[in-house]
């Protein structure tokens, strides 16, 4: 007679089994596309708390079980002022699901909340700032991030509509402010259906965002509240019905960008217009990484 399985085990059981095909082939897609992991890697991966990271941790878990090319793993949690419950939650899961974090404290919720303008923003670039510090601090070469598919197609509308500009989110980037540390995004290709279905699967509850200004949204009943990103789901959600291939069609769009039918880009920071190239023949800039 077998012996049944724990909570830990059938869940990453079912990364690989149940759903195989929509969690563990794209993530692995992923990294052998963009190239991600390499031998020797130290690989910070970053947990909120939330269904994301928590799935990311869990495969980048299954893929050193696996891979034929060895690379270290450090799970980093940051506090940025949760209350103690969700600090609970969050080290009760993690412990649950066999991930060994390694947490450390700031104040990010306490400076956010100060600022009117733009807050989420700047909650984003002060803690993506603070793990980078303490995984370099920690030997580090890579922060792994729990950016999905959804994300991505998400902040490229994002981008146009509200941003006034096409930019899309890439698989990985060097950090400019953190010599020798690059950015990876293991979940590129997977899409967040995916992520909140094994969720329910496996009846996890994971944080949502832990930040008073979800409050809105949350209290609204609707799921958007004034959330620009929300509202960019409905809106996909709603055009999905029409058109059930368009986040396929935005995520290729973004691979294969025409940029010789633009009158203006910016490489590395710089602006280009059409006529810098058009009148001489002269060549685009050469490929290379993003840098952040």
């Amino acid at each position: 007679m077998s012996r049944e399985l724990t909570p830990r085990e059938t869940a990453e059981r079912s990364l690989i089994k149940t759903y195989r095909k929509s969690l563990w082939n794209p993530f692995i897609a992923a990294v052998k596309r963009y190239e991600l992991v390499s031998p020797g890697d130290h690989i910070a991966v970053c947990i909120s708390g939330g269904k994301d990271s928590m799935a990311l941790a869990k495969l980048m878990q299954e893929l050193q079980r696996h891979t034929d090319q060895p690379f270290s793993l450090t799970f980093l949690a940051m506090d940025p002022g949760y209350n103690p419950a969700n600090r609970q939650l969050l080290e009760a899961n993690a412990e649950a699901l066999g991930v060994p974090l390694t947490v450390f404290d700031s104040d990010i919720f306490n400076v956010t909340t100060q600022v009117e303008k733009n807050p989420c923003y700047l909650c984003a670039r002060m803690r993506r700032g603070c793990l980078y510090a303490q995984a370099q601090k920690l030997g580090c070469n890579k922060i792994a991030l729990g950016h999905h598919f959804s994300d991505v197609i998400e902040t490229t509308l994002l981008g146009l509509f509200y941003g006034a500009q096409l930019q899309a989110m890439p698989p990985k980037l060097h950090s400019k402010n953190f010599p020798g540390m690059e950015l990876i995004r293991p979940l590129y290709c997977v899409h967040e259906d995916a992520v909140t279905a094994w969720k329910n699967y496996n009846q996890l509850r994971f944080l949502q965002c832990a930040c008073r200004f979800t409050e809105a949204r949350d209290a609204s009943g609707d799921g958007i509240g004034e959330s620009k990103r929300q509202e960019i789901k409905l809106l996909l959600r709603q055009l999905k019905r029409e058109n059930p291939n368009i986040e396929k069609s935005i995520f290729r769009a973004i691979h294969g960008v025409q940029l010789d039918t633009f009158p203006g880009f910016k490489y590395r920071g710089s602006a280009y217009s059409l006529l810098d190239v058009y009148n001489s023949g002269a060549a685009l800039p050469q490929n290379g990484a993003g840098q952040e």
